[in-house]
């Protein structure tokens, strides 16, 4: 009984330490105007209060109390690799699949077929674009 409690507080303590939760995601762009443009009229994100107002920053809403953050510098890194990417679910991604197809912004399957989508071995569909500097983002139906 005596270990048996101890295992049960031991796990009460160390599940407590192990919450954790999205706060932010912050993303480098080169131009913030054409990263808004993009975040907010291709992928549909809503913009929030920016509390430093200094013309660099522009935060968005994306779920669950967590926000994107965009932030211009200099110095945009040149190695873009898909595997590093941020991913977003859509609900309705045949929508969002005829935006991007009416705006001829283009998009791709995992392994770079253009126009085309991915599904997972989980079923869940997903296609890939690139932001204005070429950060890759994962857009799946995993709502």
């Amino acid at each position: 009984m005596k270990a048996l409690f101890t295992f049960l507080l031991l796990g009460i303590t160390m599940s407590s330490f192990a919450q954790i939760k999205v706060n932010h995601i912050a993303v480098h762009v080169s131009n913030l105007n054409s990263s808004k443009e993009f975040y907010q009229k291709i992928v549909g994100l809503e913009e929030i209060e920016e509390p430093f107002k200094d013309g660099v920053h522009a935060w968005y809403d994306i779920g669950g109390g967590a926000a994107l953050h965009i932030i211009e510098a200099p110095n945009v890194p040149t190695q873009i690799s898909k595997v590093n990417h941020l991913c977003f679910s859509m609900k309705d991604m045949d929508a969002f699949i005829k935006t991007l197809e009416s705006t001829n912004y283009p998009f791709e399957s995992w392994p770079g077929e253009k126009g085309k989508v991915t599904i997972r071995v989980d079923g869940i569909r997903q296609i890939y674009i690139q932001d204005p500097d070429g950060m890759w983002l994962e857009i799946n139906d995993d709502y």
